[in-house]
């Protein structure tokens, strides 16, 4: 009873213990059908096997029966001593196996034929005389098997049948078990389902005010026996509810009377609320219109149309008086062009002197009466807009017809001309902002080197274009500025090869946090142009505080490739060097060491000579590079013949080939240039020597002098290996060697033809190649030719002497004394002084044309590194130029401090008095020296 009540009282519980009760009975019917399934198939197997032993035994009892007929008949059996033995081996076993047939014989016809097998071996075994009988003994065995074999078809179509028959038992169970649940989803419906529906409608009569029954029994324990209950007494509380709201409508209408009496009241309001909502927003539009831009000409546009807008005016125009900027509103242009030459004129003039506002009354022009052909007045409101200093910046009109400007809105533009004013001077800043950044950003761009500046938060601040294009970014550096660290620094960081760039650009940040201001600087190498690029960067700050990290992009490609040819020349002039050296000191010691014969020490000294004029040029080579790129090569340039160089220069490389014939053509007559006669000997046996050098199998070498385009050219033609096509353009680079097998038994040190290139660019000229690899190679020297009136001319001037005024400041007489006839010998006058204090008085009086400077001088005396401040900081003394002659080797302090030169001692004197002449002639200094037209700058008379 206490249960079924437990289950009456929820509805949740009815349902589920129906369902537990259709589960069960599922799970129930379905184990009981599996286990009849399992007991069906465990009686088969019995069955099975058990046929399957009788036909086994009695195969193998047939067997050995068929094979004691064939060997061992019965009279021989008792004959035989020997085959009695074996027969008696044979019928234990057939017993054996007799025996085991018995045991397993469980039906009628299993124990006859056991009766039968015991019989036939007692009568054949016994001496009696049954072959009549074998043939019925296979008969019945035979027959017996194929009994069984039949016994074992059968049991199979039994176990058939009967699975048959426990798959439509179960199929009928699935039914019985689907008609109980549709049986229990039918009582669902009707218990819970109905009732629901019923409270449904019930509902929806109530909802349209109709009255409702609820059929619902009350008695019931569950949920929807609560919910009738609860439903009947909701609707008499509607009912009661329904009745009081009555009596507050009729409430309500009394009411509704007197609002809509304040209403009214109400509607005038909001008119006036609506039109002071209406002014504002206009108000807003044009303080939005002047303060959302910078562009002067939307910020006047919009003072026009927005004023126009807030005093209803027809016409309007605002005008700049110190700029020709203006605009307007509903006004032509010839209008516009006449106010702005009448700007100064007229009612403007009164506004400029009274700097406030006033109204004009007009009658109306014809154009402005449109069809209306009475008497119309217009009225003109003029605003001055003041400036910081109080003075009229703009001046503005507006036009309205028929309606005058009252004393408020006057006041209320007025109010806003204020506004105005400060919006247009908010773009005065601006404008005079943006052109300081513009100028600021122009300086940065004509610098070479890439320059960025970022904030202690690694945002960029600012860059010039330089850095835009190192880094390939296609933007402008506009568009670069305010990136944040991350994004800039990784894109930079994709471009660099190895992740040291990111660790490097970190230090960088974080020398923000660094106390001093040393400056510091990392190098890294581009992926795809392989260009290398050095970064300074330093910290900057502000009033003592961090403001941010300025660094410096500065491509030193060609530095870096200059020291990698450099290490390249190292390592092949070291071979260079040492294989003459070898030669030399390998001949010398056995000079020294061994007695030789006249003949055969000419012939070692003939050679460590050769050994070392070889060795001496490729230090003249070395030499000669280093001059070049310190600028400091000196050229003694005169009017020479070219013909006889080369016919010296052919004569003397003959005599060290037999397997080359060089021929000289000459096909012009103007063969004069202006040159060092030297160096153009020295740039064309460099050429011929590579020809003779890379034609290792002889041939011919044509030498043709010839005019083109009114210039002196010179063709050295080879026979020999010729050049890769992908090596002409790196030809002339210092210590640049072409990469060919059958060069690698060639010796050189990549820099004859950079120095014939060199030599030939500084005389004006040019040199060029053509070559066909495998076939030989023509290089052509184009030089100007020279007039011949000019050389008449030239002598008179190299007649001219030299008067240039040298002071030497050095505190070794012995030295002093070299250089002083050195200098003399040169030309120069001399004067010496081996104390820096005496010396910087004579040069307050006399002050020299350059001067020769010793750092260490007399002990408590003025030392050079005073005399070099004093003067760079003279504005009388700072142009002499200075040449340090000293032992220090301090050259990056002296040049940082205004020196032209700096000699380290030892040196050649006459080393210094060619880089005095050569720095005098360029600075052209004194008057009396005169060059020649066709010279270049720095060429030496």
């Amino acid at each position: 009873m206490k249960l079924n009540l437990y289950r009456t009282n929820s509805l949740s519980r009815q349902v589920v213990s129906l369902m537990s009760g259709c589960i069960i009975i599922f799970i129930a019917g379905t184990g009981i059908l599996f286990y009849q399934l399992q007991s069906l198939h465990a009686e088969y197997l019995h069955k099975r096997q058990s046929i399957v032993e009788k036909q086994l035994l009695a195969e193998e009892i047939l067997d050995q029966y068929h094979t004691v007929f064939l060997t061992m008949p019965a009279s021989d059996v008792l004959d035989k001593d020997g085959l009695k033995d074996e027969a008696i081996q044979v019928e234990a076993s057939l017993r054996k196996k007799i025996e085991e047939f018995r045991a397993i014989a469980n039906s009628k016809e299993d124990r006859f034929i056991s009766d039968k097998l015991e019989t036939f071996s007692d009568d054949y075994f016994g001496g009696i005389q049954i072959s009549a009988q074998i043939s019925d003994f296979r008969g019945l065995i035979k027959s017996y098997l194929n009994n069984l074999a039949d016994k074992r078809d059968e049991n199979v179509k039994n176990l058939t049948k009967e699975q048959s028959i426990l798959q439509g038992v179960f199929v009928g169970f699935v039914l019985f078990f689907l008609f109980i649940c549709l049986f229990i989803v039918r009582s669902i419906i009707r218990n819970i389902g109905k009732p629901l529906a019923d409270f449904s409608v019930a509902a929806n009569e109530i909802a349209a005010g109709r009255e409702a029954v609820i059929s619902v029994n009350e008695n019931r324990k569950d949920e929807l026996g609560v919910l009738s209950v609860a439903f009947k007494k909701m609707l008499a509380s509607v009912q009661d509810k329904e009745q009081e709201l009555m009596a507050h409508n009729e409430e309500l209408l009394a009411q509704q009377d007197e609002l809509q009496a304040q209403q009214n009241e109400l509607q005038v309001t909001l008119g006036i609320i609506r039109d002071n909502e209406q002014k504002l927003t206009r108000r807003n539009e044009l303080i939005n219109g002047i303060s959302s831009t910078l562009d002067k000409n939307e910020v006047l546009n919009s003072i026009v149309v927005n004023m126009s807008n807030i005093i209803s005016a027809d016409r309007g125009m605002i005008a700049l008086v110190h700029e020709d900027s203006s605009s307007s509103f509903g006004i032509s242009e010839n209008g516009v062009k006449q106010f702005r030459n009448n700007i100064d004129s007229g009612l403007n003039y009164r506004l400029l002197k009274e700097k406030k506002p006033f109204t004009i009354k007009r009658e109306q022009l014809d154009a402005e009466k449109g069809y209306h052909e009475n008497t119309n007045y217009s009225y003109d409101l003029y605003l001055p807009v003041l400036s910081t200093f109080q003075e009229v910046d703009a001046i503005m009109v507006f036009s309205r017809y028929g309606t005058p400007f009252t004393d408020q809105e006057v006041e209320e533009c007025e109010t806003l001309a204020k506004q105005i004013s400060t919006s247009l001077d908010k773009i005065k800043l601006y404008e005079q902002t943006e052109g300081n950044r513009r100028l600021n950003q122009d300086i940065l761009n004509t610098i070479k080197e890439g320059i960025q500046l970022i904030d202690q938060d690694g945002k960029v601040v600012q860059v010039n274009q330089p850095f835009c294009d190192i880094f390939k970014t296609g933007s402008t550096p506009e568009q670069i500025i305010d990136l944040p660290w991350e994004k800039w620094s990784a894109g930079m960081s994709g471009q660099m090869e190895g992740d040291g760039f990111s660790r490097s650009l970190d230090e960088a940040f974080q020398h923000l946090e660094a106390t001093n201001h040393e400056q510091r600087s990392f190098t890294f190498k581009k992926k795809e142009t392989n260009q290398v690029i050095k970064v300074y960067f330093e910290a900057l700050r502000y009033r003592e505080e961090g403001f941010g990290t300025i660094l410096v992009y500065r491509d030193i490609t060609k530095e870096y490739e200059v020291d990698q040819m450099k290490s390249e020349f190292v390592s092949t002039v070291s071979h260079e060097l040492r294989t003459p050296l070898a030669s030399v000191l390998g001949f010398a010691e056995l000079m020294l060491n061994k007695p030789l014969k006249p003949e055969r020490q000419i012939k070692y000294l003939q050679t460590i000579y050769n050994e070392a004029k070889r060795l001496t040029a490729l230090i003249n080579d070395f030499l000669d590079v280093q001059k070049m790129e310190s600028g400091k090569q000196m050229y003694e340039k005169k009017y020479v013949d070219i013909l006889p160089i080369l016919q010296k220069v052919i004569e003397h490389l003959e005599i060290n080939t037999e397997h080359h014939d060089i021929q000289l053509q000459v096909e012009t007559t103007d063969l004069i240039i202006l040159g060092d006669r030297i160096k153009i000997e020295q740039a064309f046996t460099n050429l011929l020597s590579n020809s003779i050098k890379y034609s290792p199998d002889g041939g011919k070498i044509v030498v043709r002098v010839c005019s083109r385009n009114d210039r002196l050219s010179v063709d050295i033609e080879d026979e020999g290996l010729g050049i890769p096509k992908e090596s002409l353009p790196h030809l002339f680079q210092k210590f640049y060697r072409v990469d060919n097998s059958d060069r690698r038994r060639i010796g050189g040190t990549g820099l004859g033809l950079a120095i014939v290139d060199e030599i030939i660019k500084s005389h004006g000229g040019e040199v060029t190649v053509v070559s066909h690899y495998g076939h030989g190679s023509t290089f052509t020297i184009s030089l100007p030719r020279v007039a011949q009136k000019e050389m008449g001319s030239s002598h008179d001037r190299q007649s001219m002497k030299l008067s240039y005024e040298i002071m030497v400041i050095e505190d070794d007489i012995n030295l002093a004394e070299l250089l002083k006839y050195e200098l003399m010998d040169s030309g120069f006058h001399v004067n010496y002084f081996n104390s820096g204090r005496k010396a910087f008085q004579e040069l307050k009086n006399s002050p020299p044309d350059a001067i020769v400077l010793d750092i260490l001088l007399e002990e408590g005396e003025m030392d050079g590194w005073g005399i070099l401040r004093e003067l760079k900081i003279s504005a009388d003394l700072k142009e002499i130029p200075v040449f340090i002659s000293t032992a220090l080797d301090e050259r990056e302090k002296g040049l940082s401090l205004g020196a032209n030169d700096y000699l380290v001692k030892p040196y050649k004197p006459s080393q210094l008095s060619k880089v005095i002449m050569h720095t005098l002639l360029s600075t052209r200094k004194k008057g009396q020296i005169l060059i020649p037209h066709s010279c270049n700058e720095g060429d030496q008379v």
